[in-house]
């Protein structure tokens, strides 16, 4: 592992890996989506084993299915543990979301009750990976377009019982906090009151996609104005956690990217308790 993630990131798809690997870039880490790389073979993972050592790395996952009734797939998380040993990644991360229901797994993040009963499940799962992981899970909230009844939390108070519980660390999402603003009228400020700060162990900023009466957690496009004023907030509050830039459809080229994380470390350097300087650029 070549130190720990600081600074502005880029998610690092297939499509600028080969770029990356040619020409270097300044950007000064990479979040890997994991199932893209539990392949052993192939070009993919040549680059890969390319990539290693040359920056800092992290490993975000779709299928570990935390809030699923169905077994956990422990064949999957035995391979993300090889994974992330081969990547020497700082840490991996998932969504708080089931993806799967009785074998089914339907390709999208769908939110969970927030109950007792929940919180006791999601945290025995969390637990489980935990320990064959070898090391803390870190968790993220989603994007959500219905809410349920039998909730008795909100989801700050769900991630931070679930942290207190497990160890677990917390991965922010501030356009999925905005576009949960949005589309339930959450109020953001006691979100962040709410929240254990001293969990959060990344920030994502992503592009929306305004649907008219709600917002679409579309990864398409840049990051919304709205968004970086939240994340603004947000930074205030968590001076020098490293911040990724997500773009997962209509991808451009890299370039653009790279300017999304600059304009974050200009952000995120106004408020570093370290050295404001030394984050001023990516």
């Amino acid at each position: 592992m070549v130190g720990e993630p600081r600074g502005a990131g880029v998610g690092l798809r297939g499509c600028h890996m080969a770029q990356v690997l040619e020409h270097g870039t300044d950007v000064p880490w990479f979040e890997l989506l994991a199932d893209n790389h539990l392949a052993a073979g192939g070009v993919g993972a040549a680059r890969l084993a390319a990539l290693v050592g040359g920056w800092p790395l992290t490993l975000h996952c779709v299928g570990m299915n935390l809030g699923g009734v169905d077994p956990l797939d422990r064949a999957y998380v035995e391979g993300i543990a090889r994974l992330a040993r081969r990547t020497g990644a700082a840490w991996v991360s998932d969504h708080l979301c089931f993806t799967a229901c009785h074998g089914r797994h339907y390709h999208d993040l769908l939110p969970l009750p927030y109950t007792e009963q929940t919180l006791a499940h999601v945290a025995a799962r969390v637990h489980e990976v935990q320990e064959q992981l070898g090391q803390p899970l870190v968790v993220e909230n989603v994007s959500a377009y219905l809410r349920y009844r039998e909730s008795v939390f909100d989801e700050a108070g769900f991630l931070a019982e679930l942290a207190a519980r497990t160890g677990c660390g917390i991965l922010l999402d501030v356009n999925n906090l905005y576009v949960n603003h949005f589309n339930h009228g959450d109020d953001v400020t006691a979100y962040l009151d709410a929240l254990p700060l001293g969990a959060v162990r990344e920030i994502h900023l992503a592009g929306f996609q305004h649907q008219g009466d709600y917002l679409l957690d579309a990864h398409n496009g840049p990051v919304a104005a709205p968004v970086w004023a939240l994340y603004e907030e947000v930074v205030r509050r968590l001076p020098d956690i490293p911040v990724l830039i997500e773009w997962d459809d209509h991808i451009p080229p890299f370039a653009v990217l790279r300017e999304e994380a600059r304009r974050a470390a200009v952000v995120a350097a106004r408020h570093s308790a370290a050295n404001p300087a030394s984050v001023s650029h990516v």
